[in-house]
């Protein structure tokens, strides 16, 4: 099968056949693209023969050159060809400027509750053109879908294992102990140690990260954990405490603090605090739509971690 000719056409010579067309001239066409005559002359050809038939009379001497009828609808589809290149050309530098496109964000519970109304607010506002796709799940899932390219990135728990990642710290998140306003530990500044805490019923996570922070630090303590619920649902969790189910590790933006049925007790530093990242693919391009997404969230986290009262914090 003879391959199909067309394929031969490129965008410069239909932009030599309408400065032809505009000029009336091969000469001033040239003057126009910064070409010489032979070049263009030459460039009508190649079109002429990929498409199958003359587009430019050339009847010689003093004699104006003129564009056919075959040429004139050439040109017509050539405008549109055209435009949609310059079309395309625009899209790609709006990509490129952070001004089009699609963002695609993992995060977890806590954050996308806490952290990520606020960052995509902020981020609409000063790139409304670009459209933000979001995934919850578990680390785990997430880093892999970063590493999959599904993720373009993805608010994660920090340290991450080893892989083809580079991250941000973001924020320290403090531990706190939830319990009930009618438990009489509500009327304590602070929280009892980890070893009294181990003895009480303790309402914790059921797979998510958090909670083999907590028991591998009170096992590492010699503590065992009297675990009488799991759930990896934040809500559900401060709920089960204020039915007075037990009490909660939990981390700070995990919790809403202004739930009147529970009470928050600073650990003061018996639980290192939960650190919250944003990690990449270290061997793709981050999109300056990407750079700052994460701009804005250090400033958000920022802003929620100078809103945290020292007692608390501490």
């Amino acid at each position: 099968m003879e391959p199909d000719r067309w394929h031969g056409v490129e965008i410069r010579h239909l932009a030599a056949l309408r400065a032809v067309a505009e000029t009336g001239s091969f000469g001033r066409a040239a003057e126009r693209l910064g070409y010489t005559q032979s070049a263009v002359s030459q460039q009508i050809a190649t079109l002429e023969k990929a498409v199958g038939t003359r587009l430019v009379e050339r009847p010689g001497g003093p004699r104006p050159i003129s564009i056919t009828e075959a040429g004139n609808v050439l040109l017509r589809h050539a405008d549109g060809i055209v435009a949609r290149l310059r079309a395309a050309q625009a899209d790609l530098a709006a990509l490129a400027d952070g001004e089009a496109g699609t963002l695609r964000v993992g995060t977890f519970q806590s954050v996308g509750t806490r952290v990520l109304p606020e960052v995509i607010r902020r981020f609409s506002s000063s790139h409304p053109g670009v459209s933000v796709q979001l995934k919850e799940a578990e680390d785990e899932t997430l880093l892999a879908a970063v590493e999959a390219g599904e993720l373009d990135l993805t608010f994660i728990q920090l340290p991450i294992p080893d892989g083809p990642f580079e991250f941000a710290d973001l924020m320290h998140d403090p531990w706190v102990l939830v319990v009930s306003a009618e438990s009489p530990l509500a009327r304590h500044t602070t929280a009892p140690s980890l070893r009294e805490i181990s003895g009480l019923p303790l309402i914790g996570y059921r797979t998510c990260t958090s909670i083999q922070h907590i028991e591998t630090h009170l096992s590492l303590r010699g503590l065992t954990a009297d675990i009488v619920f799991r759930s990896d649902d934040n809500g559900t969790m401060q709920a089960m405490v204020a039915a007075g189910v037990g009490v909660a590790l939990m981390p700070l933006l995990a919790v809403d603090a202004s739930d009147p049925r529970t009470d928050l007790l600073p650990l003061n530093g018996k639980l290192p605090p939960r650190v919250v990242g944003v990690a990449w693919h270290r061997d793709r391009i981050r999109s300056a739509a990407a750079e700052s997404f994460v701009e804005l969230a250090a400033e958000v986290c920022d802003e929620l971690h100078e809103a945290v009262p020292a007692a608390v914090a501490g």
